[in-house]
């Protein structure tokens, strides 16, 4: 039995990773439609989530927190102060809080929402189909039945990794959250440099999506070393060889590590910013 059968889901900032999760988790059949409550402030936008999914949908925050059992927050981290405003006095002990918000730590949500039962998490876009990659980390209070719920709806849209160590998430969001930018950069790369060759755009786009994609489930199913892949297909003085030799001395592998680097850095800017500006004062939060 699922661990959030009987549980309702409460999504706070309705937007396309809510959607995500909403859909990922009916999908699933984890929940049935009713268990799911969305709150959105336009209405054509929760006439769209309930004529899509056939869940209930509200206008208030608060409304929708009230007697959910797992609320989903999923909206801009700048907006955590307003919202946590809205949903504070919502919150219980026993709902489990599980934010999708990038570099929002687990310590500002706790201070901003008054609450100690949250999971921070990091998807990234290929959750939309199901084929995400989210790693995610709960606070102490938070029980062994919230985290089997956490898992079974990050589940739902792709691989999940519980860590133990919050670090790993802000880690996690400069590779696997952020990543999906980089492939689709090398992708538009070589998409053009096709086009550039004489091949029609549309032809280059398919020739470039099916062999990344191709590769991706090469590497994927032989578990083996990037490396061992690379030296099967690079024979002396061959093709691959001069194009690796170009993208060495264009520092590529430098160039990918100093992004990396830049998205882990601006992730843990992000999370300092947050705290800062939702620590409490005289015990009452921002």
């Amino acid at each position: 039995m699922s661990p959030l059968a009987a549980r309702t889901i409460a999504t706070v900032g309705s937007g396309v990773m809510a959607e995500a999760i909403i859909a990922g988790v009916l999908r699933g059949r984890l929940v049935e439609p009713s268990q799911i409550v969305a709150s959105h402030p336009r209405a054509e936008r929760r006439e769209q989530l309930a004529s899509a999914h056939g869940i209930r949908t509200v206008a208030a925050n608060g409304e929708a927190v009230d007697g959910a059992d797992v609320v989903i927050l999923a909206i801009k981290p700048q907006m955590l102060g307003r919202v946590a405003r809205d949903i504070r006095p919502h919150l219980r002990p026993g709902q489990l809080v599980l934010s999708v918000l990038a570099g929002a730590t687990t310590r500002a949500l706790t201070s901003a929402l008054g609450h100690d039962q949250v999971v921070r998490s990091m998807p990234n876009t290929p959750a939309r189909l199901g084929k995400g990659m989210t790693v995610w980390y709960a606070t102490p209070e938070a029980t062994v039945e919230q985290r089997a719920q956490a898992a079974a709806l990050l589940g739902a849209l792709g691989a999940q990794l519980e860590v133990d160590d919050e670090k790993l998430v802000a880690m996690a969001t400069a590779v696997s959250g952020t990543g999906p930018t980089y492939v689709f950069l090398v992708m538009e790369a070589l998409i053009d440099a096709a086009v550039h060759l004489g091949f029609a755009r549309h032809v280059a786009h398919d020739l470039v999506i099916e062999t990344l994609e191709g590769s991706t489930l090469f590497a994927k199913q032989s578990g083996m070393h990037p490396a061992e892949l690379r030296n099967m297909v690079t024979s002396p003085g061959g093709t691959s060889a001069a194009a690796l030799h170009e993208l060495e001395s264009g520092r590529l592998r430098t160039v990918l590590s100093e992004a990396v680097w830049a998205a882990f850095r601006r992730t843990v800017e992000l999370g300092d910013q947050l705290e800062a500006a939702l620590a409490p004062e005289d015990g009452k939060p921002r």
